[in-house]
């Protein structure tokens, strides 16, 4: 008997009838659907989660497509190539993306358990106007021929869909080269689908091993979380696997104080650890969900910063084609002389410290 995510995936949620069954579309929604072209959907049980009669739901919003998307003032074209250095003279397979000399992402599908609005991979997973080859094995043997390579990102689509044996079998071959130190993997399944947090895929990431196991997921509102996704995160870290969450500061959706803090704070109770929250990149066809560049370390300062625990302040950053830049003003120097340095506290109240000389 299939185990229940598969039956979710059986059952996704990817056409009107289907998403009738979980909301009442508005005859706009309904108007774009008909008519798009892109690849849109997600799990029954993510589903279940949006709001019925509310288009400005924020989990709604991520899952079906707008005719906003059409805009496209700040969007770059061929962002991905772009992005993941495709067009570089360095000689790699589709399944390899590099901006750094010592990590980099491993592709190995291309489909999802949500295909989000928003996401930065657009063109390749949601409108499909990239092709790529995301070969496992070609991707294997060119990390194998490059022992500089110390940390690989299993990243997609959604490596978590992948069966357990192909799974087993990209950990098994990874880890049998002397040079990887690290395997991460990025995956909103924890999310979008718990279930598939299965016996089985504990046994594929579980016991002690030189080279360690990270999960980062993508959880962008507090909605969606729920006690299915806190039992699929305990039984990870059970089995020794840490989990960070990679939030994507969305308008409209995450950008409010309110929604920031409550985002964070929820993420720890149960048991994530907020790690970036990402600027929405400029890939085509997401100018709707696109704040000012200051936004996400505005939020840092005024919904967590003195807030609330250090653990829940994530750093905010922006993915770029030479690597993550950190998009963090410091808001709380205020200046130094020959003998102090000036500071000031998330309430405004300002001190100073002894400024020590080289």
């Amino acid at each position: 008997m299939a185990d229940e995510w598969q039956e979710q995936l059986k059952q996704f949620v990817n056409t009107i009838d289907r998403l009738k069954n979980f909301i009442n579309l508005t005859p706009e929604e309904e108007g774009v659907l008909s008519s798009t072209q892109t690849t849109w959907g997600t799990t029954p049980y993510f589903a279940s989660l949006m709001d019925r009669d509310d288009p400005t739901c924020p989990i709604r919003r991520q899952v079906i497509p707008s005719t906003l998307e059409q805009q496209n003032c700040y969007g770059m074209d061929d962002y991905l190539v772009w992005k993941e250095n495709r067009a570089t003279e360095e000689a790699r397979p589709d399944s390899i993306a590099r901006q750094y000399t010592d990590r980099v992402a491993f592709t190995v599908t291309q489909t999802c358990g949500i295909y989000c609005r928003h996401c930065f991979r657009k063109e390749l997973v949601v409108d499909g106007d990239l092709k790529l080859d995301f070969n496992v094995d070609e991707g294997l043997a060119w990390i194998a021929e490059h022992p500089e390579v110390r940390d690989v990102l299993i990243t997609g689509g959604d490596p978590f869909l992948l069966s357990d044996d192909q799974l087993e079998y990209l950990i098994r071959k990874l880890r049998e080269l002397s040079h990887i130190e690290m395997i991460r993997f990025g995956t909103r399944l924890p999310i979008v689908l718990p279930q598939r947090i299965t016996s089985g895929l504990k046994k594929v990431l579980g016991e002690y091993h030189r080279v360690p196991i990270w999960i980062n997921t993508q959880c962008n509102h507090p909605k969606e979380m729920t006690e299915e996704t806190a039992k699929g995160i305990f039984e990870l870290l059970s089995c020794g696997v840490n989990v960070g969450n990679q939030a994507v500061l969305l308008k409209g959706i995450n950008d409010d104080v309110e929604t920031f803090r409550e985002l964070h704070q929820k993420l720890l109770r149960i048991r994530i650890r907020p790690y970036y929250v990402f600027y929405c990149e400029p890939a085509p066809g997401i100018d709707h969900f696109r704040t000012p560049v200051e936004k996400g370390a505005e939020l840092i300062r005024d919904a967590l910063r003195g807030h609330t625990t250090g653990l829940a302040q994530p750093m905010h950053v922006i993915a770029t084609n030479i690597g993550k830049i950190p998009l963090m003003p410091d808001h709380y120097i205020l200046g130094n002389d020959e003998q102090n340095y000036y500071l000031r506290n998330h309430k405004g109240e300002e001190t100073f410290i002894p400024n020590i000389p080289e």
